[in-house]
C-alpha cells in the first residue's frame, strides 16, 4: 500500500522509515505545509513524493495516511480523511470534544476503512505485562487502577510547541491537561477491557509567569495546568488519573501507572516496579523484565530537545512480544518504551487484514471521552459527572489479535 506522512515534525520522522520498511507498504510520501520542513524531510528520508496540503493529499492515490499534526486538528483532519477514503492513523489524542468523537465513529462505521489511535501507553512495558497477567486471572477481580503523565512544561514541551505552532504557540501550548489524557487513561481500562463511567475531577489554577494557562490566553481558556480525577469504571472498580503540567517529577518515566486486584498487584514508581500478590512475602522485582536498555530514539533532527530524546526510549523489553514484529524493523529506530514498531505494525496488519486494530475508534473513544469529561468536571469544583458510551463495534466487524497474526508476504 502507499501511506501518506501528514505532518513534518519532530514525532512524524521517529516513523517514517518503519513505515517504509513493512513489508505491506510500497511507499511513503508526505503532506507538509511548510516548504522548508517538507524538501529537509523528504531528503533525509528520500521520498520521492511530497505535497503542500492535506487536500493536495487525499486528492492523490495513498491508501492510507498517518496524522503527525497539532492535538487540536487531529479530529477534523481524520473526518476529512475518512471521508475522502482513506485509512487512517492517527496520534493521540482522537479529538477535542464528544462531538468530534461521535463523527469519526460515525465516518468509520459509514466508509469501513479503518481508524486506529496512536497510543503509546498501550504498548508501553508495564500495560503489556499487566494485561497478560489479567488474561491469565492472577489479578483476580480489578479494584483500582492509578496512572499518571507527569510531564512539566520545562520537558521539552516548550520547544515542542514553538515548533509546531508558531508565533501563536501559546494558544495551543495551553491545553487543557485532561484533554490529553490518552497517555494515562489507556494504562489501565486496555489491561482491563472495561470503559470510565463516571469522573469527578479538580484542578490546580496556574501560577506561573508564562502565563500559558490563563483565560484569554489560549484556545480553550484553560486556567488549569495540573488536573486530578477519580473515576468509577464499567466493571466496578476505580480509577485515579493524574495529568499534570507543572510538576516537580525526575522519575525515570514521565508515564506510569499501579494496579490491585483481588488476588494480585502490580506496582510502579520511580525507583521500579514489582508483582505481589496473595501468598504473602511473594514479591516480585519486575525492573529486570520491563527495562528498555536504549533510551535514545535514532532520529535525524539532531536539534531535537534533549529532554524529548530522553523520553524516546528506543528498545524492546524482554516482556514485549516481539516475536509477531516483521524482521524489516530489526535494528531500525523505535521508541517511547518500545511503543512505535507495534504501533506501525497493528495499523498496517489491520488494513491488510480487513479488521479492527486494539486501538480502533470505539477504543480510542474510551481513552479519550474520561478526560474531556473531566475538565468539565474540574470547571465545576469536582462535580461528578457521566461519561458517555460510545458503543462497541459492530458485531460483524472483527478484531484483530496481532500476536496470532505474525505471517508477512516474501
Amino acid at each position: 500500500m502507499k501511506i501518506g506522512i501528514v505532518g513534518a515534525g519532530q514525532f512524524s520522522q521517529c516513523f517514517v522509515q518503519l513505515f517504509q520498511a513493512h513489508p505491506y507498504v510500497d511507499e511513503v510520501v508526505l503532506a507538509e505545509l511548510h516548504e522548508y520542513r517538507r524538501e529537509k524531510f523528504a531528503k533525509a528520508f528520500s521520498l520521492k513524493q511530497t505535497y503542500a496540503s492535506l487536500e493536495e493529499l487525499l486528492s492523490s492515490d495513498v491508501d492510507a495516511v498517518a496524522i503527525f499534526t497539532q492535538r487540536h486538528l487531529h479530529g477534523p483532519q481524520t473526518i476529512q480523511a475518512l471521508q475522502a477514503g482513506k485509512h487512517v492513523y492517527c496520534a493521540v489524542p482522537m479529538a477535542q470534544s464528544l462531538e468530534e468523537i461521535s463523527a469519526i465513529i460515525q465516518e468509520v462505521q459509514r466508509s469501513g476503512l479503518i481508524y486506529m489511535t496512536g497510543e503509546t501507553s498501550y504498548y508501553y512495558p508495564s500495560t503489556v505485562y499487566c494485561r497478560d497477567q489479567f488474561k491469565a486471572g492472577h489479578f483476580g477481580n480489578f479494584v483500582y487502577g492509578e496512572a499518571q503523565y507527569l510531564h512539566d512544561m520545562t520537558h521539552g514541551f516548550y520547544d515542542a510547541f514553538k515548533y509546531s505552532g508558531g508565533k501563536d504557540w501559546k494558544q495551543v501550548a495551553g491545553i487543557p491537561p485532561m484533554y490529553y489524557p490518552t497517555h494515562s487513561v489507556s494504562m489501565v481500562l486496555s489491561v482491563t477491557g472495561a470503559k470510565a463511567t463516571k469522573v469527578s475531577c479538580l484542578g490546580y489554577v496556574d501560577q506561573h509567569e508564562d502565563r500559558i494557562f490563563q483565560e484569554g490566553a489560549n484556545l480553550w481558556d484553560n486556567t488549569f495546568s495540573n488536573q486530578s480525577a477519580l473515576v468509577r469504571t464499567s466493571d466496578g472498580g476505580m480509577m485515579r488519573l493524574n495529568e499534570f503540567r507543572r510538576v516537580g517529577w525526575g522519575g525515570n518515566n514521565s508515564v506510569y501507572m499501579s494496579m490491585f486486584g483481588t488476588n494480585g498487584s502490580y506496582e510502579e514508581h520511580a525507583g521500579g516496579s514489582a508483582w505481589t500478590s496473595l501468598k504473602w512475602g511473594a514479591v516480585e522485582n519486575l525492573t529486570p523484565q520491563l527495562a528498555c536498555k536504549d533510551r535514545y530514539v535514532h532520529v535525524s533532527d539532531a536539534n531535537m530537545n534533549q529532554t524529548l530524546q530522553n523520553d524516546f526510549h528506543a528498545s524492546l523489553a524482554k516482556v514485549h512480544h516481539s516475536f509477531r514484529l516483521p524482521h524489516t524493523f530489526e535494528g531500525l529506530p523505535n521508541g517511547h518504551f518500545g511503543s512505535h514498531q507495534f504501533l506501525v505494525d497493528d495499523y498496517l496488519k489491520a488494513i491488510y487484514t480487513k479488521k479492527l486494530p486494539p486501538n480502533n475508534a470505539w477504543r480510542a473513544a474510551d481513552y479519550l471521552a474520561p478526560g474531556l469529561v473531566a475538565h468539565e468536571s474540574s470547571k465545576r469544583e469536582g462535580e461528578m459527572l457521566d461519561v458517555p458510551d460510545f458503543g462497541s463495534p459492530p458485531s460483524e466487524w472483527k478484531l484483530l489479535d496481532p500476536d496470532s497474526f505474525v505471517a508477512y508476504r516474501d
